[in-house]
């Protein structure tokens, strides 16, 4: 597997690095994860004490309905979260698929770039490469998520793929994007490709877990994103025991003891 480092954390170590989802969107689907401006300093330190090595700040619901919001307006609440962690000594990921939002964020000390396009946006592509930052990139073809099939996913990781290599981005994480990112998408079809997740080592890269909360858990438990938490463990435990390198995470602590309980086992 290609390993390599963000900021002194060693991406594709035997141990996966945990990274938490610092929410700033009101939009969110599980609104107990949002995190107002005002309490992003202290909400990060709290993770960070709590386990979280990796901070993924998220100003933008890509949930199928939620309500839509303009790119100025993601750049601004990604600009003042930046703003209040200054002077942290933090590894900051900015999620988000557009060039504007990540270009501005580039202002800062940030230190990976989490795409959901997978790069479909050419100048999304360019930005990380000029800006020589390593990248979360997401099976997608022409949306985010838009792969539903086993064999969709394989696709569409080939491309994005091919997108970084034309790019000469090379320290990447392979999100394979389980959750509804669009409403064809089932929740059957997010079960097989955690079924069949240890396939994708086969691209020899750093594969991300991002599934805490999502709806296809919910689906299964009869649950609330509020009432997924002990799904998305379940889940989770059978993710790293198959190959997960980095952990997104809303519940720093549960997933912490998780990981850490798994990696003894498997010792």
């Amino acid at each position: 597997m290609r390993t390599f480092h963000v900021k002194g954390i060693h991406i594709g170590r035997p141990c996966p690095v945990l990274m938490g989802v610092l929410n700033i969107s009101p939009e969110s689907f599980y609104p107990g994860s949002f995190v107002p401006i005002s309490a992003v300093h202290e909400t990060a330190v709290k993770m960070i004490a709590d386990g979280a090595e990796i901070l993924d700040i998220g100003a933008r619901s890509t949930a199928p309905g939620s309500p839509p919001i303009s790119v100025s307006e993601e750049t601004a609440r990604i600009k003042e979260s930046l703003y209040e962690l200054q002077g942290e000594d933090s590894v900051i990921s900015i999620d988000t698929m557009h060039p504007e939002v990540l270009n501005a964020a580039l202002h800062f000390d940030i230190h990976l770039a989490n795409d959901i396009s997978g790069l479909s946006n050419p100048d999304m592509a360019k930005l990380i490469a000029d800006a020589g930052l390593p990248a979360v990139l997401m099976a997608s073809g022409k949306a985010p998520g838009d792969a539903r099939s086993l064999k969709d996913t394989h696709d569409s990781i080939r491309n994005v793929l091919t997108r970084a290599r034309d790019q000469g981005i090379e320290d990447i994480i392979l999100d394979p994007g389980i959750g509804k990112w669009i409403p064809e998408r089932t929740a059957e079809d997010d079960w097989e490709l955690c079924r069949h997740f240890h396939e994708l080592s086969a691209y020899n890269l750093p594969l991300l877990v991002a599934v805490s909360r999502k709806s296809f858990i919910g689906e299964l438990t009869g649950q609330s994103p509020t009432g997924r938490l002990a799904g998305t463990l379940a889940v989770t435990t059978r993710l790293i025991e198959n190959g997960a390198s980095v952990i997104r995470a809303h519940d720093i602590p549960e997933t912490r003891d998780i990981i850490k309980s798994v990696m003894h086992l498997m010792r």
